[in-house]
């Protein structure tokens, strides 16, 4: 009887392990009912976020589960993609690019408040796949819906394939003024093996882009580690001079501070933002 019991206790605990070790290296799988999403989300960018352009809303999905469906999880490629992006080209116009690293939900709201900005999510595709997982499971297997690797666990990854090559495109049309939102509460605000500090920041065409203009977004509740004269940020700057591009850095944009103030009004700092704003406009009217 007791080695029946020790016998159930360690297959229970050797089960339990594999199963904590899966969870480490796996994320949820595919998002349910994909299809309807992505050609839903296709069908009303046309219809109602941007009425003049049309797409083949069904042919970019057949081309996007090609793809990925007969692909091993970690091994979908840029290339794989090809056929797919070839029928959703758009023209972004110019001064209208904000590009952005650990700064999403700022950025949102930043992007709202002046709608002439363009980000990645704006753009077909990134409206299409935003905050959405999938891969395969080979052998036209269909999507796996139980689990999907990590983004770190393989360079091919389904997901990160779609967004590099996204990415890269939206940084090859930036042309004029376009705009940089990063973190300076975090440590390497500019981080290298980010999106941005690996594929878009690489693809801008300093023939095609005037100015480069860095905002810096310090947390209300600090700390501030990084600014446009200490830390990976000044690595930024190096890059862009090196290669030719004019820039701005502003460690205090008061439409940023202000945003986060609308989510936090009675923060300190904001309560000394709005006497600021208020001996301005004393000033002013005077």
């Amino acid at each position: 009887m007791n080695s029946l019991f020790v016998t159930i206790s360690f297959t229970t605990c050797f089960f339990m392990l594999q199963l904590c070790m899966g969870r480490v290296q796996a994320q949820l799988g595919t998002t349910p009912n994909i299809k309807h999403i992505v050609v839903g989300r296709c069908f009303t960018y046309f219809t109602i976020v941007n009425p003049r352009l049309r797409y083949d809303c069904e042919e970019i999905w057949r081309h996007f589960e090609e793809a990925v469906v007969p692909q091993p999880s970690c091994n979908v490629t840029v290339e794989h993609y090809n056929q797919m992006f070839d029928l959703m080209p758009q023209i972004w116009p110019c001064d209208k690019f904000l590009f952005w690293s650990k700064t999403r939900t700022l950025m949102h709201s930043y992007a709202a408040v002046f709608p002439h900005f363009w980000t990645l999510e704006d753009t077909l595709v990134g409206y299409m796949f935003n905050d959405l997982i999938w891969c395969g499971q080979g052998e036209d297997s269909g999507f796996d819906f139980n689990s999907c690797p990590e983004w770190s666990a393989c360079r091919n990854h389904p997901v990160y394939s779609l967004w590099r090559q996204a990415s890269q495109n939206f940084a090859e049309m930036a042309c004029g003024n376009v705009t940089v939102l990063l973190n300076g509460s975090i440590v390497d605000a500019f981080n290298r093996k980010s999106m941005f500090g690996s594929v878009e920041l690489d693809s801008l065409n300093p023939q095609r882009v005037d100015h480069v203009n860095i905002k810096m977004v310090t947390s209300l509740a600090g700390p501030q580690i990084e600014s446009c004269h200490q830390g990976s940020v000044v690595d930024l700057i190096q890059i862009l001079q090196s290669r030719g591009f004019r820039w701005t850095c502003t460690d205090s944009d008061q439409t940023l501070m202000i945003l986060q103030c609308i989510q936090d009004p009675k923060h300190p700092s904001c309560q000394t933002c709005a006497n600021t704003l208020l001996q301005q406009k004393s000033l002013s009217s005077n």
